[in-house]
């Protein structure tokens, strides 16, 4: 019987928790392929306000990531390379950093491994808006502003299958 009582106590506590601090950034659902990119707006590391608009017309890969992430750091040379690539065939690559350690962090990152595509740090909202509970997630978001896919992880599958998508989607109208 006291256990039961015990039981009782510690759900009503775990209700009571969710309700004051409601519900964690780690429960929201990420947007799906075929879905409306969610609105973003940030600021580059060199100083430049960009949103969602500024993609309108062109393929983008949004890149969360960390700068102490394994993962991510092996995705940077496919990613960059992809800029190099299909830039001048309207690829936009925009690198979205989950890290809290400030814009020094970040920029001092990006010089050290010749990221040539902006980036910009994730706020809270942002990384909520698009679902990111673990870095590296890449969303490859078509001409129109819709998502195409979702890669979670690194991996050389992931480079090979990113590339197939972005030139397919730069070769449609």
């Amino acid at each position: 019987m006291i256990q039961v009582a015990m039981l009782f106590r510690l759900v009503i506590v775990i209700m009571v928790f969710g309700i004051l601090f409601g519900p964690a950034k780690w429960s929201y659902a990420a947007p799906r392929s075929g879905q409306a990119a969610p609105n973003f707006k940030v600021s580059t590391i060199s100083g430049l306000q960009v949103s969602m608009d500024n993609y309108r017309g062109h393929v983008l890969v949004l890149d969360f990531f960390a700068t102490w992430c394994q993962p991510c750091r092996a995705s940077i040379p496919h990613l960059v390379e992809m800029n190099r690539k299909y830039g001048n065939q309207g690829l936009q690559v925009l690198g979205m950093s989950a890290d809290e350690d400030g814009e020094r962090v970040v920029k001092a990152f990006a010089d050290r491994n010749h990221i040539t595509y902006p980036i910009a740090l994730a706020g809270e909202t942002t990384q909520v808006d698009f679902g990111v509970r673990s870095v590296p997630v890449m969303f490859v978001i078509d001409k129109k502003g819709r998502i195409a896919e979702v890669f979670r992880g690194f991996s050389d599958e992931v480079a090979r299958s990113t590339e197939q998508l972005i030139k397919k989607l730069l070769a449609e109208k």
